[in-house]
């Protein structure tokens, strides 16, 4: 079995992994940064191609440090006579390539093209194996690029692209069958797909996104001000209009505080709007986004983190929040809800406090519990980082990924992939 840091296949052939995601860089997936991070730390070499570039109007200054670069696969004009002359210069490449647009049935046509780019740009880069993250569209062109080069790949899948409504199950099962591992960050979403998938989810794997756990020092809760902190996209499944009637009850109780929340989306006006009907103008901040740097300030000089996840009405959730994992780290006692993969971290009364999910009275007693105790919230936040020192350090899941990529079957030890 491969060690911990070992990335070579032999003695002279080393890997070399290519990342496939749908945007890079973005604002709110700094675990997929951490864990390119970790891959190069160990020597491992990365190239990263996007389907997608970017949208956000802010990014993480942790973006700098990654030395891949970053390969943008065309998406825009394409034409007939364009994507056929793709196909012709890429069967001269693969002969296996023809046989394998079966497998292609049903894709966008974008999509093809930006595999069928995809299988080159490998064959070029010397990547020996194509790694996506989220089981939709990024997924979808890794595993058509790597039936066209004879590749094997591997995807990360989330919450999103498990449980949203869209998520068509066949395409999904023939993902699950076809590729040569998949990880899902979570128990609970192992659960769900080997419960609801059966043997085209055999070789599905839990490996918890990480931390560097040095980017989060402990810093004990003892002493805080009444501040409550909040981060993430404002769309439904953060919860966050149940956070602001839980801090609508606080206000009428008496109870000092300021919350803030860090985030745009698509909720914005409507929170805003929230804010203002309930009198809250002052109390309740929304602040925008802001960088990883300023996020740790905020989060590790306040006395509760709230999470208040809820299931969306088209089923979307959160796996596990990230931003949960990092206030656990920093010190900062959390509340969140029983969604998906929240459990599995959050244990109730042990490293944080759980609370039913749009129920924002309980919401508003765990926040006043955790304000009110100083000893409270150092002796759950204690536990809290002794549990993310053990389960979620950056290094050693990443080590974990490094060992499927290299278990993953070659093209010189078998035929060529087709998936179908």
């Amino acid at each position: 079995m491969a060690s911990d840091t070992a990335v070579r296949i032999g003695s002279d052939n080393p890997t070399r992994i290519g990342y496939v995601l749908k945007r890079y860089p973005r604002y709110s997936e700094t675990f997929v940064v951490n864990e390119i991070l970790a891959h190069e730390a160990a020597g491992l070499e990365i190239e990263i191609f996007a389907l997608r570039p970017p949208c956000d109007s802010h990014f993480q200054s942790i973006i700098a440090r990654v030395r891949a670069p970053v390969h943008y696969l065309p998406t825009a004009g394409l034409k007939a006579v364009g994507f056929w002359h793709a196909l012709e210069k890429a069967g001269e490449v693969f002969p296996n390539i023809w046989p394998a647009l079966g497998a292609a049935r049903g894709h966008d046509v974008g999509e093809v093209h930006q595999a069928v780019r995809l299988a080159r740009k490998a064959r070029e880069k010397g990547i020996r194996h194509l790694h996506a993250h989220f089981a939709t569209s990024a997924t979808s062109v890794a595993r058509l690029a790597a039936g066209f080069a004879g590749l094997p790949y591997t995807f990360t899948a989330h919450a999103k692209d498990i449980f949203h409504e869209e998520v068509r199950p066949e395409d999904l099962r023939r993902k699950l069958s076809d590729a040569a591992g998949v990880v899902t960050v979570s128990d609970y979403n192992l659960n769900h797909l080997r419960g609801r998938y059966g043997p085209a989810a055999a070789r599905v794997q839990r490996i918890y996104n990480g931390l560097d756990l040095g980017v989060f020092p402990f810093t004990a809760p003892e002493v805080r001000a009444p501040e409550i902190v909040s981060v993430g996209r404002l769309v439904e499944k953060k919860g966050f209009a149940h956070l602001i009637d839980a801090c609508a009850i606080l206000a009428a109780r008496g109870r000092p505080f300021a919350c803030r929340i860090i985030g745009t989306g698509d909720l914005e006006a409507e929170l805003r709007a929230q804010i203002a009907r309930l009198g809250l103008d002052g109390r309740v901040q929304l602040t925008g986004p802001r960088p990883q740097e300023d996020v740790i300030e905020h989060v590790t000089n306040a006395a509760v983190f709230a999470a208040p996840c809820v299931i969306g009405s088209d089923n979307n959730r959160d796996g596990l929040p990230t931003v949960l994992l990092e206030s656990m780290a920093l010190g900062t006692p959390c509340v969140s809800t029983d969604v998906t993969g929240i459990p599995e971290v959050l244990h109730h009364d042990e490293t944080g406090l759980m609370v039913a999910q749009r129920d924002p009275s309980a919401l508003a007693d765990a926040i006043e519990r955790l304000l009110s105790d100083p000893g409270e919230r150092v002796r759950l936040a204690s536990r809290a980082r002794r549990l993310i020192e053990t389960e979620f350090d950056i290094h050693r899941n990443a080590a974990r990924m490094r060992r499927l990529f290299l278990a993953a079957p070659r093209a010189e030890d078998e035929p060529a992939r087709r998936v179908g």
